[in-house]
């Protein structure tokens, strides 16, 4: 999406590319039983921000099929194009520009170029090449990538508007794995850091705000739940609970008790 200027009206909004969002939860649109349960999902979750594979997802490209755009439309969210299945940066450069053709001409896209069938993991040097492409020809580049410091920062001055490392393998449930690099990437970021990929519950998606991601992306966790729609719902509140809990700072740890209602200056 073009940028425009960041909403002033409410607290605390997440900003990317100059636009401000309320909700700092974005949802994918694949892995639901139909377009019905994409559009219940996505309104529990309150997401405002939705991603879409336009390898795998009707957004016009065949006129004789459901259109996503019908149940998630243009005027109510923003469609975050994404590169899912492209395994090369010449791949998804192209996948890019389609998506632009498809959305008149709205430049915000979530790169990921693959480097296996397997993992899933990101290949960092296509990634590389492919952020350099679309940053030169005018995208607005959301990226996912591993949860590699040095290399989140080498994207940002690539010129990407945020970085999106994986908290764990795509699809895997596993939630963050190494909090210590997230959390290196976040203090180090002046873009957006999303947790994308790993999350499988709510308190995966709390843990990640804790630590001070400016949100998480996910897909699996919700789509394949048992209950879609109310995962949805609970992801949304650990995501506000998790950026909360941040804003107020928690207590330092300690080894030893430290009581509530201390003695010192009671009454004997």
């Amino acid at each position: 999406m073009n940028a425009q200027p960041a909403a002033t009206n409410f607290p605390d909004p997440l900003v990317i590319a100059g636009r401000a969002y309320r909700s700092r939860l974005l949802t994918g649109t694949g892995k639901f039983k139909d377009l019905g349960e994409t559009r219940r999902a996505t309104e529990a979750a309150a997401a405002e921000i939705v991603t879409v594979a336009i390898r795998r997802v009707n957004i016009g490209q065949d006129k004789d099929q459901p259109n996503l755009l019908d149940v998630l439309p243009l005027d109510k969210y923003t469609i975050l194009p994404n590169t899912a299945g492209c395994y090369t940066a010449d791949d998804a450069v192209r996948t890019c520009r389609l998506a632009r053709e498809l959305l008149n001409g709205r430049t915000l896209v979530k790169l990921e170029v693959l480097g296996d069938q397997k993992t899933l993991f990101p290949d960092v040097v296509q990634t590389l090449r492919a952020a350099e492409t679309l940053v030169a020809e005018g995208f607005q580049v959301m990226v996912y990538t591993s949860d590699d410091p040095l290399l989140a920062r080498r994207l940002e001055e690539i010129g990407c508007v945020a970085v999106m490392p994986l908290a764990a393998p795509i699809g895997s449930g596993l939630g963050v794995q190494n909090r210590w690099n997230i959390l290196e990437i976040v203090e180090n970021a002046k873009v957006p850091v999303l947790v994308d990929a790993g999350v499988g519950t709510a308190s995966d998606a709390a843990i990640a705000m804790e630590l001070g991601c400016d949100g998480v992306l996910m897909n699996t966790a919700i789509a394949g739940a048992r209950d879609p729609v109310l995962m949805a719902s609970a992801m949304k509140h650990a995501i506000i609970a998790g950026r909360e809990a941040f804003l107020a700072g928690r207590i330092p740890r300690k080894r030893y008790a430290s009581a509530s209602s201390p003695i010192d200056g009671t009454i004997a």
